[in-house]
């Protein structure tokens, strides 16, 4: 088993790039901000461990954890709508 901060040898360089990448301070950060909304509608009861919900931001910035900005979704209709928000800019040509 490879040491904390190491990968296995038998990885591929995708996976390594997904690390490095989910590892950044920046996306740290985001997750983080992510989790909160998450554990606020918990506490609200507005979602349950289990229950196949998001909670999504309206606006797509995750800083932003006003009860305004947040709703449930679906986790099919939350992942479909925020598609294509990941890294490229809207109208881009450049299709992954």
């Amino acid at each position: 088993m490879p040491k904390k901060g190491q990968t296995k040898s038998n990885a591929t360089a995708r996976s390594k790039q997904q690390r490095k990448y989910n590892s950044s301070p920046e996306q740290k950060k985001r997750r983080a901000q992510r989790n909160a909304a998450r554990r606020k509608a918990e506490k609200e009861g507005k979602v349950k461990k289990g229950d196949g919900k998001d909670v999504d931001h309206k606006d797509k910035n995750t800083s932003n954890n006003s009860n305004s900005n947040l709703r449930v979704k679906s986790k099919s209709s939350n992942r479909a709508d925020n598609r294509g928000t990941g890294g490229r800019k809207k109208g881009s040509k450049n299709k992954k």
